[in-house]
């Protein structure tokens, strides 16, 4: 037998699953009733309008959509989203500024790649999305969180850790946020805070990497601009996707950046996996030129609004007193916390007895934190399935207080 365990590099050994990723494997089960997943809808699928544009695609752009494509993507979808981008307040960027990602993972894994050495020091949230934790640990960094309040990550905490860190010369490289509809707390940052982060960044010579991928599910909030639209020295890095907006089978995403950064990009997206697939980027191109992303987002904000409602009732109705949750204006998640004492990640275990699934708040905490909370997805059951599953999980809950109590 191979002794493979000398032959695997120092990361290869410091890499770890993805908890989402092992905890869906879990929920496979069909009688359990799963809150863990970020998954859309699938009724929120356009598959009637997508059946004729894959037809047109095949008859007008056939062996050009079944070819390899540039690295940077197709240029056409491209200058699209760099259309949209200006509308939404990004101005002087152009689709030479946009890169086509598999996924927003792979950009994650890219600026990862580009600024980390082993030993360097980013900031996120606390709590933050995991597939950005996973990502940037992977390449042997050291992650610093900043908690979060209702409106999103604390400014004023973010600059006294900086501080902190530079007096301990452990200069950080970037800021890494999610901050519209943030997973996975849900919450927006303000206007305020994201012209002050830009100037943090100035002030303190960082990147700041903007995770997008929720700001079109809008249900309540008035539009922010994104923290993009305020940087005038080229310092943020802006990601966003179709995964929520259109279809995550699709596995496209974008990056928007300096001329400088798309090229260090571009040639690290290279070396991944040439290019990203060519056919169903010429389907969004065609979708988008049709007019129909812009309904079609409009459908789905109308699906998830009753959806996040349905939830709030559920939980108000079914959990014990003592949890908080900030209702969540956009996005796909509901944030809990519960009473002292409990640990969601021991309450696993439970839940799954009584068939409900979620995912626990330590897995999106860099420090330990949030044995508290947890999780909660409300795009993807059905409403039956919400009502029941709120119900499962209002009797663990009150199940576990009981053992604390006694």
């Amino acid at each position: 037998m191979a002794n493979l365990e000398r032959l695997y590099s120092d990361r290869a050994g410091k890499m770890k699953k993805s908890v989402i990723r092992e905890l869906l494997k879990v929920t496979q089960d069909p009688e359990i009733i799963s809150f863990a997943g970020g998954l859309p809808n699938p009724n929120s699928f356009p598959i009637e309008d997508l059946e004729g544009i894959i037809s047109q695609v095949m008859s007008k752009f056939g062996t050009k959509a079944l070819q390899y494509g540039t690295t940077k993507g197709l240029k056409e979808l491209r200058d699209a989203i760099a259309e949209r981008s200006y509308k939404d307040g990004l101005k002087n960027i152009t689709g030479e500024n946009i890169i086509i990602t598999s996924g927003s993972q792979q950009a994650l894994d890219s600026v990862g790649k580009l600024f980390l050495n082993p030993g360097d020091t980013a900031i996120v949230g606390l709590p933050t999305y995991l597939g950005g934790i996973n990502a940037f640990r992977s390449y042997e960094c050291n992650l610093e969180g900043i908690p979060l309040d209702k409106d999103g990550m604390r400014i004023d905490i973010l600059e006294e850790k900086i501080k902190e860190l530079l007096g301990k010369e452990y200069v950080p490289k970037f800021i890494y946020t999610v901050p519209t509809f943030q997973n996975p707390a849900g919450v927006i940052m303000p206007e305020s805070s994201r012209k002050k982060i830009i100037d943090i960044a100035n002030e303190y010579d960082l990147i700041i990497i903007e995770d997008d991928p929720y700001g079109k599910l809008n249900y309540d909030a008035s539009y922010v601009k994104p923290i993009k639209a305020f940087d005038d020295e080229g310092r943020v890095i802006y990601m966003s996707t179709f995964s929520k907006i259109l279809s995550p089978g699709f596995r496209l995403a974008w990056t928007i950046a300096s001329d400088e950064i798309t090229r260090k990009i571009e040639i690290c997206k290279q070396a991944l996996d040439l290019c990203t697939n060519t056919f169903t980027q010429y389907i969004a191109c065609e979708f988008m030129r049709q007019g129909s992303l812009d309904l079609h987002i409009m459908k789905i904000n109308e699906m998830y609004k009753p959806k996040r409602d349905l939830m709030m009732q559920a939980m108000e109705q079914y959990f014990p007193e003592g949890y908080t949750c900030n209702k969540p204006k956009g996005g796909m998640f509901a944030w809990v916390t519960l009473a002292e004492g409990i640990d969601t990640e021991i309450m696993f275990l439970e839940a799954i007895k009584h068939k409900v699934a979620y995912v626990h708040g330590k897995a999106f905490h860099v420090d330990g934190g949030g044995e508290r909370s947890m999780r909660l997805n409300f795009s993807y059951s059905t409403n039956d399935q919400i009502e029941e599953g709120m119900k499962r999980l209002g009797t663990v809950i009150e199940k576990k207080l009981r053992t604390i109590v006694a």
